[in-house]
């Protein structure tokens, strides 16, 4: 028969609490330099290899494979080169930490410059923290709203 200590149990808790709120303010940390446009503090947020998953998108010109810190911090300037600014909306309805991993859900929408069109949906994002640094990134969103918006 194993025994656990309080003393070990209450350590075990704390120690993922500690995780989960380090995971949090690092998630929030990155949606702030999002905000902004802080590709410099984007390139720090991601680790140096990060697992990159959204839907490859033909039609789509900032949707590509990434898994540097650059090239995941580019993104979001990919982003705003071919999109209206000005349009760009982002709310978060969800924001859940469970240790090292984070989920947002919420609903996105914008306007393809080239185009005029507008494209909107539901978003969900699966990121993982580790040692203060994004990992992972995997990204589900309406990608046919997406290519639609692309498309002449």
């Amino acid at each position: 028969m194993s025994v656990r200590s309080t003393a070990t149990t209450a350590s075990a808790v704390t120690t993922a609490s500690s995780v989960a709120e380090a995971t949090r303010a690092t998630v929030q940390e990155f949606l702030a330099a999002r905000i902004a446009g802080d590709t410099g503090r984007l390139v720090q947020l991601f680790a140096d290899e990060v697992d990159w998953l959204l839907a490859e998108n033909p039609a789509v010109p900032w949707i590509r494979p990434r898994s540097t810190a650059a090239e995941c911090a580019a993104q979001f300037t990919e982003l705003t080169a071919y999109t209206v600014p000005e349009d760009a909306r982002a709310s978060v309805d969800t924001f859940l930490v469970d240790g090292t991993d984070a989920v947002l859900m919420g609903h996105l929408s914008g306007t393809v410059r080239a185009t005029g069109k507008s494209f909107e949906g539901p978003f969900a994002l699966r990121l993982t923290v580790e040692d203060g640094r994004i990992t992972r990134h995997h990204l589900y969103e309406n990608s046919l709203s997406i290519a639609e918006a692309c498309t002449p």
